[in-house]
């Protein structure tokens, strides 16, 4: 089960967004019917959303008595139709009509749900009784018991404790001659402090719910865990959790105790890391990321030193072939390395010898061997990868990236990679995890629900933690654990200089979550605190899927939903268009605009008809013009069909296509961690007859697609060097063979290295197995499609016309005069023109993704004098320069499976 769930944990994005719309058969806004005898502890159907309210599902019957009860010990049972046990008891009363509006409005899925009042002589005793275990029960006037059930009691701790807690600061707090530890902890009946051995008593603040213990400054470095005293309902007893602190700063090797740390002690800092100057800071619009996972980009690089291969102290290694590479990128204008969750990981070993290997000569093996992924997947729970969306202590670096992973290295050397990436003109985003848990109840690898069971998690309607992240969802819309992630990412941007955060599974988050978290960073200064908290991009997944979809609950952070507030959301609309197909095709041969759909057909007998195909690659076309836009709701063109239409209007699988409001609100991507790589993508879409020269070329076009739209856009770092995993495509736990970076070309591009790990991929080896011996590229396709890139981002970063501010700039400066009924298949038209403002620019951009040269004729810009860009005219790419254009006629010429840029020329 355990590795079922970090698998799924992994994919995160449209495959798992779309799995979980799949199995989420929740009309929106709608209570589920709790699926549960009414005589069930095991259960929680009732909630007790305030001081004065339980909300029960309506069972139709006036006569019933409803009685909240509580008991001390957790000794509550239900034995032959009667409870037992001893308990105070609360009779509660029938509210009439229900809900009120205000509470309907802050539990939505809770509208339909009947009201019970407590009286007002029981709620002294609300703070008492959610110390223990809270049962509700409905008996007939005859005494017969109809409902015995658990109480979620989420809503009234909020209610009781959230406006003095959320503003208490927790975890180690230093101040003149001592250290405080605090803890939230409501309904524990005791906390104390384990410290060192030494048992300290802590003091509970009524208020807030909070315990602390004051100490010397002695108590620096000392490893620390509290003694939770507390009623669990998954155990359904009193227990005593001996658990690390939810706010660490610092642990010991593999998580068992947190630390006593000080981040701002000089000897957590790096050299220069006090007066650390960063990289001039992109504007989310402007921004091209690097999608990085720590463990790939040095595991296997030879240039690095080996003791710092996989580590945080890799990125130091300026020598390094991988750094090198960075660099170069950072040159041409990519301005933010993205990397994978960085935190505190629940499922990697962290000391370097509890680390497993495969016990197998892996080389050995044939290119479309089962050998090599069954030997991977032998010790994939024990190795040293994962990608790392399984949080343990969200606010504390991974050990297994540390060279040593006790006590706070890991610290230091986070900060130095940081440091080492700025000083190579790179800015750093951190992918942050904040919408599950690796585990909840009493799993030794659950935190929260170990101190304040029932609270952190999203519960269902019979008080199931609730999984359709993959894993145990948290509950941000709760104000506690909405506090932690604030916390958390100030504590990121503080102490760690980190300029940005990208937000898994961001559209279970509430939007006012997000926004919460926006405006703590714009409060950091560089006078106060260090660093420019307005200038922290954030972006994140906003898909809308499982028990919160539509807005269910909450107001979501859903792509729709955060449009207009600069943050960002993936895209996928363009991405699907460009790839082909998608992420659940049973052939993974559907093509698309970058893979040779209608153009360069496959053998593939998913793509349909030869008129079907050109229909489909039509509407892909529509497709990638609004992502070129910037996926703008507004912004009107003429599709293909010849009709004027907006952005939102153009379909995508149901949805509109167009959600943004300005750019910014949306990031364009041709790949990403989640799903085959692109070259593995295009491995299995393009014809078996494309040649290596070919795959690296509609490669290109593809990242173009991305790179030359308005907003930001991400790529996974390799893409630009053709990388492959083989044609995996979950590889969240395939180990260093299947994921690492090759960075020297002439070790290939990480394909044919067997066939990929069956968990995920089985259904796939037969169109794999044939793709892995006969795919080939090389050191001239590798650097050729690098270098091209490269130049693509010069562009991008040299010509304000990727760049517009507004909506309105957009519409007013970016058009495709060639879309309509006549439209090329197969080839995109783009042309951005500002000319009448201060420093005007001319740019007509044409992504031919056929195999043949084409021209298009702009009427309107006859006469008109253009010239290929200058640096695609002294790039890398010798086919482009090929490209031309008469000035007389307005014709532009371009070479198949090119994307060419002409500026204005002088006149």
């Amino acid at each position: 089960m355990a590795q079922h769930r970090h698998r799924t944990a992994a994919v995160t994005g449209t495959v798992l967004a779309l799995a979980a719309a799949l199995l989420a058969a929740i009309p929106a806004g709608a209570a589920p019917p709790p699926d549960t005898s009414p005589l069930d502890l095991t259960k929680s159907t009732a909630q007790w959303i305030d001081h004065s309210t339980v909300a029960v599902p309506e069972d139709g019957d006036p006569a019933a008595t409803a009685t909240l009860v509580a008991d001390p010990e957790g000794e509550l049972a239900v034995r032959d139709g009667e409870l037992t046990g001893t308990g105070r008891k609360s009779v509660l009363r029938k509210i009439p009509g229900g809900l009120s509006a205000a509470q309907r409005a802050r539990f939505p899925h809770l509208s339909a749900y009947a009201a019970y009042e407590v009286a007002p002589k029981d709620r002294s005793h609300t703070a008492e009784d959610l110390t223990g275990q809270v049962v509700l029960t409905r008996q007939q006037p005859d005494g017969t018991l109809t409902t015995a059930t658990g109480v979620q009691t989420h809503g009234v701790l909020d209610d009781l404790y959230a406006s003095r807690a959320t503003r208490a600061t927790l975890g180690p707090v230093f101040r003149k001659g001592g250290v405080t530890l605090s803890v939230w902890a409501p309904t524990a009946r005791s906390v104390a402090l384990e410290l060192d051995g030494d048992r300290v008593r802590m003091r509970r603040d009524d208020a807030s719910g909070v315990w602390s213990a004051t100490g010397p400054k002695r108590w620096t470095g000392k490893p620390y865990r509290y003694a939770v005293k507390v009623f669990s309902p998954s155990a359904r007893a009193v227990v005593t959790n001996k658990v690390t602190d939810p706010y660490s700063l610092a642990l010991t090797a593999d998580s068992t105790h947190s630390l006593v740390v000080d981040l701002d002690a000089k000897s957590l800092a790096p050299k220069g890391w006090r007066n650390l100057k960063k990289p001039k800071a992109v504007p989310l619009r402007n921004a091209q990321i690097q999608e990085l996972h720590i463990r790939d980009f040095s595991a296997t690089d030879r240039t690095a030193k080996a003791r710092h291969r996989g580590t945080y102290l890799a990125f130091t290694d300026a020598r390094s072939k991988g750094t090198r590479h960075l660099r170069k990128l950072a040159a041409a204008g990519t301005s933010y390395v993205h990397l994978l969750p960085a935190f505190d990981i629940a499922t990697i070993p962290e000391r370097k010898a509890d680390q497993k290997t495969p016990g197998c000569d892996l080389t050995a093996y044939p290119a479309d061997s089962e050998k090599q992924q069954e030997c991977v997947a032998a010790v994939a729970a024990d190795d040293a990868y994962n990608w790392g969306y399984d949080p343990f202590h969200y606010t504390v670096p991974e050990g297994s990236y540390a060279t040593d992973p006790e006590g706070t290295r890991r610290t230091r050397e986070f900060r130095a990679m940081v440091k080492a990436l700025n000083d190579d003109g790179l800015r750093v985003v951190m992918d942050v995890v904040y919408n599950h848990t690796a585990a909840s109840g009493q799993d030794p690898k659950s935190v929260l629900d170990k101190i304040v069971p029932g609270y952190y998690h999203r519960l269902l309607a019979d008080g199931a933690v609730a999984t359709s992240t993959c894993c145990a969802n948290t509950a941000p819309e709760n104000a506690m654990m909405g506090k932690l992630v604030v916390d958390s990412l100030v504590t990121w941007a503080r102490q760690y200089k980190v300029d940005g955060f990208r937000f898994d599974l961001m559209g279970h988050h509430p939007k006012a979550n997000i926004l919460a978290v926006r405006k703590a960073l714009d409060a950091l200064t560089p006078a106060k605190d260090g660093v420019d908290g307005k200038r922290i991009i954030l972006y994140g997944e906003g898909w809308n899927f499982g028990e919160i979809a539509d807005d269910a609950r909450f107001v979501q952070a859903t792509q729709k939903n955060m449009a207009g507030t600069g943050i960002a959301t993936f895209s996928d609309r363009a991405r699907d268009a460009v790839r082909g197909g998608g992420p659940f095709d049973d052939d993974p041969g559907v093509q698309g605009f970058a893979s040779g759909l209608y153009t360069d057909p496959n053998s593939s007998k998913a793509n349909g008809t030869p008129a079907e195909q050109r229909a489909r690659l039509l509407h892909y076309q529509d497709l990638i013009k609004v992502g070129l836009t910037g996926n703008l709701a507004d912004y009107t063109f003429t599709d293909s069909a010849g009709r004027r239409v907006k952005g939102s209007e153009v379909d995508y699988n149901g949805a509109p296509a167009g959600y943004a409001a300005a750019p910014g609100d949306a990031l364009a991507y041709a790949d990403a961690h989640d799903n085959e790589t692109l070259f593995d993508a295009l491995a299995f879409k393009l014809p078996t007859t494309a040649t290596p020269a070919d795959r690296a070329r509609m490669q290109v076009l593809a990242m173009a697609t991305a790179t030359l739209s308005q907003g930001p856009a991400l790529s996974q770092a390799g893409t630009d060097r053709l990388r492959s995993k083989s044609l995996d495509r979950n590889s969240y736990d395939s180990g260093d063979w299947f994921n690492a970076l090759h960075w020297d070309c002439r070790d290939g591009n990480g394909f044919g290295r067997g066939l990929p790990p069956a968990a995920d991929n089985r259904p796939k080896w037969p169109y794999a197995k044939p793709l892995l011996t006969s795919v080939r590229v090389g050191c001239p396709e590798i650097e050729a499609a690098s270098a091209a890139y490269r130049d693509l981002l010069r562009i991008r970063a040299s010509e304000p016309a990727f760049g517009r501010r507004t909506a309105a700039d957009v519409q007013r400066t970016v058009s495709f005069p060639l879309s309509g009924p006549e439209e090329t298949p197969g080839v995109i038209t783009l042309r951005a023109d500002d000319s009448g403002s201060d420093g005007g620019d001319g740019i007509v951009v044409i992504f031919n993704a056929t195999p043949q040269t084409r021209q298009q004729r702009i009427g309107a810009l006859a006469g008109t004098a253009y010239t290929l860009h200058p640096i695609q005219a002294k790039g890398a790419d010798s086919t482009v320069k090929t490209a031309s254009y008469e000035k007389g006629s307005g014709i532009f010429t371009v070479p198949g499976r090119t994307v060419a840029v002409y500026s204005r020329s002088a006149p």
